[in-house]
């Protein structure tokens, strides 16, 4: 029997959930100020808090100062990666990576399957909700692998909540038998969310051809890098189908690992995210901070 009742997990003051709904609250703080900077105590002000136990949440989650962070969370940010931190997939590959190597530092081992696969196999997937950097997170997950990863709030719909977010995962595998089993989806949602080159994620998305291939392409951006969906749409061999690449970013299943945060219009605008525009920008403001000089500073 399918059970997908939403459990809460603990509220925990020193989660990355609890520290990513803070630098949410951040964004809209940075945003209502119209690009003028915000001293540390108004930004501490303006969301509740002291001014040190700002500082603390903010270095905690981002390991730089909210002073130099401010400058990933801009609206204007990402036309200052495109300018910066563009990838070419040419230069990818003479780096060494690839869709079975690096990964947001972490080793990936890549498994994805076609849908035809996926029917003559144990269709089978476990699922948990597991805290996360950003947010909490509902993990699936088959024998493989992690099949996909959603929030529990963000989504571009307006929809929130986790019965929302357990619905909109689900309905991507209609046959599915799925089971709640935190215990075997924690280790996997471990390394899939763990800083530095310690984890060791396991990936087994199912998608069409077209769109393993737009996912592996994805997974050949470095992080703290950007591309576009116009350069993807090369690297696959197909370079008029930019329109069918950014739907197939927008069908990743694995929010996060397979990184289609880091896809962007070759305007410099953002684009679409599934679990919304503010995560994305958090998602490239904390790959930005790791890269920077200071990154190891408070």
């Amino acid at each position: 029997m399918t059970e997908h009742a939403p459990i809460d997990p603990p509220i925990d003051p020193n989660a990355g959930a609890y520290h990513y709904g803070v630098m949410a609250r951040a964004i809209e703080a940075i945003d209502a100020a119209g690009g003028a900077p915000l001293p540390l105590e108004d930004l501490a002000r303006r969301m509740s808090m002291s001014p040190a136990h700002f500082q603390r949440v903010f270095t905690r989650w981002a390991g730089v100062s909210p002073k130099r962070l401010q400058q990933y969370l801009t609206l204007g940010h990402a036309k200052a990666l495109l300018a910066e931190r563009f990838t070419t997939f040419d230069a990818a590959h003479a780096a060494g990576l690839s869709g079975g190597g690096r990964l947001h530092d972490l080793f990936v081992t890549w498994e994805a399957m076609t849908p035809g696969e996926w029917a003559a196999g144990n269709r089978a997937l476990r699922w948990a909700w597991v805290d996360s950097p950003f947010g909490h997170a509902l993990v699936f997950a088959t024998e493989r692998g992690i099949a996909a990863i959603g929030f529990e709030d963000g989504l571009k719909t307006g929809a929130t909540g986790r019965e929302a977010a357990f619905e909109n995962l689900a309905r991507r595998f209609p046959r599915a038998e799925l089971r709640r089993d935190p215990a075997s989806v924690a280790p996997l949602a471990d390394a899939a969310f763990a800083p530095g080159p310690n984890g060791g994620a396991r990936l087994a998305p199912i998608g069409a051809p077209f769109q393993i291939k737009v996912w592996e392409a994805l997974m050949r951006v470095p992080s703290g890098h950007v591309t576009t969906y116009g350069e993807i749409a090369g690297a696959i061999g197909n370079p008029r189908a930019v329109r069918a690449v950014g739907t197939a970013v927008g069908r990743n299943p694995v929010s996060w690992l397979i990184p289609c945060h880091r896809a962007i219009r070759a305007t410099g605008g953002l684009g679409g995210y599934h679990w919304g525009l503010p995560r994305k920008r958090a998602m490239l403001a904390l790959e930005a901070a790791g890269l920077a000089p200071d990154s190891a500073a408070p």
